[in-house]
C-alpha cells in the first residue's frame, strides 16, 4: 500500500506548500519545451526565409497532431493520481502500461500522414520550395513523435509521487542539447557536417529520445517507482485500462486541439486586416504564450493533487488542493496582466528590431493588443486550471463540449463580428478572444464545482 491513502495533511498552508513544489518544475519544463522551439526557430533563421517558413510550418504541423495525441498521455495522469491516492499499485502500473501503448498505436498512425506531409501542404496553397523543406523535416522529425508521448505518459507517473523536478532537470538536459546540436548540424560548426533543416530534425527525434530514455533511467533507478514494473511483461493487455486511456484521452486531446485551432483562425481573421495588423499580433500571441505557460504548469499540478485527493476519498483534500491551485494561478495572473497593461510597447519591441522601417507601425498597432492580453491572461489561466481540475475527477467528455462551444460558436464568432461588423478591427479579434475564454472559464468551473458537491 502506498502513504499516500493515510494521514493526509489538508491545512491550507501544506496545500500551498504542495501545489508549488509541484507546480514550478512543471511551469518550468513548460518554459523550457518552449524555448526548444524558439531555439530552432532562431537558428534555422539563419538560413534564409525559406528555411525560416518551414521550420515554422513543418513545427506547426507536428505540433497539430502531437497536441492531439498528448490527450492520451495526459489521461495517465488523473488515473494514476487517483490510483495512486487509494494505494492500488496494480492499477497504477496498468494505467502507464496501457497509456504507452495507447501513445505508441498513435504515433504508428500517424505515419502515413508525415510521409504525405509535402502532399498535404501544397494542397493546403504553400509555396513548393517551403513545402518541400517542411515535407524533408517531418519525414524525420516525426520519429520523435513517439517518445516525446512515451516521455509524457511517464510524466504522470512520477508527477503522483510528488518527483516533478525530473521532468524539469530533464527539459533543461534536452534544451541543452537540442541548442548545441542543432548549431552544430544545421549551419555545420564544430566538425559537424552542415545538414540544413534535415540536421534539425535529427536532432528533434534525438533530444525526444533522449528525454523518454532519461525519465525511465529515473524511474528504474527509484525503489519506489521501480517496483510498479511497468516493463516487465510489457506485452501482456489490460483491456479495461486501455479503453479508460481512449475514453479520457480522446475528449482531452481534441479539446486542447479546439484551442489551438480557434488561434489559428484568429490569425487568419488578423491577415484579412493587413501585414502589419498580422505582425504585431504575432507579438502579443508570443507574449500571451509565454505566460500562458504558468498556468498550463498548473493546471497539470491540480490535476494530480485533486487526483491524489479524489483516490483516497478525502473530499476536503479536493476541495483545499483546487481552491490552493486556482488562487495561485489567479494571483500570477493579476500580476501579470498589470505588467502587460502598464509596459505593453516595452514588452513589444522586445520582438522588433527598431530600425526597421514598419517597426514603428507594428508597435503601435501591437500595444493595444498587448494591453488586451493582460486580461486574456486571467481567463486563459482560469480556464486552463478547471479543465486541469476536472481531468483529476476524471471528466472530459462535459468539458470537450463546454469547451467547443466557448472556442467557437462564443469566441471566434466574437472575434469575427467584433473585428468586423462592429468595425473595431485587431482589438476586437482579441476582445473575442477574452469572451470564448471567459465562457470557459465560468462554465467548466461550474461543471467543476457542481461535481464536487455531487459525487465527491
Amino acid at each position: 500500500m502506498d502513504t499516500a491513502s493515510h494521514h493526509a495533511d489538508n491545512s491550507w498552508r501544506a496545500h500551498f506548500r504542495a501545489t508549488l513544489t509541484l507546480g514550478v518544475p512543471l511551469i518550468g519544463a513548460q518554459l523550457a519545451q518552449l524555448g526548444i522551439h524558439t531555439t530552432d526557430v532562431v537558428i534555422l533563421g539563419r538560413l534564409g526565409a525559406a528555411h525560416l517558413a518551414a521550420i515554422v510550418l513543418g513545427s506547426q504541423f507536428f505540433f497539430t497532431l502531437f497536441i492531439l495525441g498528448s490527450g492520451f498521455a495526459n489521461a495517465v495522469m488523473p488515473m494514476v493520481a487517483q490510483a495512486y491516492g487509494r494505494g492500488d499499485t496494480v492499477s497504477v502500473r496498468r494505467a502507464v502500461r496501457m497509456g504507452m501503448w495507447v501513445v505508441l498505436i498513435y504515433a504508428a498512425l500517424m505515419i502515413p500522414i508525415f510521409y504525405n506531409a509535402e502532399r498535404i501542404l501544397l494542397y493546403a496553397g504553400q509555396k513548393p520550395e517551403v513545402a518541400a523543406l517542411a515535407g524533408s523535416y517531418l519525414k524525420i522529425a516525426h520519429w520523435g513523435m513517439a517518445p516525446a508521448l512515451l516521455f509524457m505518459t511517464l510524466r504522470g507517473l512520477v508527477s503522483a509521487h510528488g518527483r516533478a523536478g525530473i521532468v524539469l532537470y530533464v527539459t533543461i538536459v534536452i534544451l541543452t542539447v537540442n541548442a548545441f546540436f542543432a548549431y552544430a548540424l544545421v549551419l555545420g560548426h564544430f566538425g559537424f557536417p552542415a545538414w540544413g533543416i534535415e540536421g534539425a530534425a535529427v536532432v528533434s527525434f534525438g533530444v525526444n529520445l533522449l528525454s523518454f530514455v532519461l525519465i525511465t533511467a529515473y524511474i528504474q533507478s527509484r525503489p519506489a517507482m521501480r517496483r510498479y514494473e511497468l516493463f516487465v511483461r510489457f506485452w501482456r493487455p489490460d483491456w479495461a485500462a486501455f479503453r479508460e486511456v481512449v475514453q479520457l484521452g480522446l475528449p482531452i486531446g481534441l479539446t486542447m486541439l479546439a484551442e489551438v485551432s480557434l488561434f489559428t483562425g484568429a490569425s487568419l481573421l488578423m491577415g484579412r486586416l493587413g501585414t502589419l495588423e498580422l505582425a504585431a499580433h504575432g507579438i502579443a500571441l508570443q507574449l500571451a504564450s509565454l505566460a500562458f505557460m504558468i498556468p498550463l504548469g498548473l493546471a497539470q499540478a491540480g490535476t494530480v493533487r485533486v487526483g491524489v485527493a479524489h483516490g483516497r476519498g478525502d473530499r476536503l483534500g479536493v476541495v483545499r488542493a483546487s481552491w490552493a491551485v486556482l488562487a495561485v494561478a489567479a494571483t500570477i495572473a493579476v500580476f501579470g496582466g498589470l505588467l502587460f497593461a502598464l509596459v505593453p510597447r516595452e514588452l513589444a519591441a522586445v520582438f522588433l528590431d527598431k530600425a526597421g522601417k514598419d517597426s514603428a507601425a507594428v508597435l503601435a498597432i501591437a500595444g493595444p493588443f498587448v494591453v488586451v492580453a493582460g486580461l486574456f491572461q486571467l481567463v486563459d489561466g482560469l480556464q486552463a486550471i478547471a479543465a486541469g481540475l476536472l481531468r483529476g475527477l476524471k471528466d472530459t467528455r462535459i468539458p470537450m463540449v463546454l469547451a467547443l462551444i466557448s472556442y467557437w460558436p462564443i469566441g471566434f464568432f466574437c472575434a469575427w463580428f467584433l473585428a468586423f461588423p462592429a468595425g473595431f478591427g485587431g482589438v476586437g479579434i482579441w476582445f473575442g478572444f477574452v469572451s470564448g475564454l471567459a465562457a470557459a472559464a465560468v462554465l467548466l468551473n461550474w461543471r467543476f464545482y457542481r461535481l464536487v458537491r455531487q459525487r465527491v
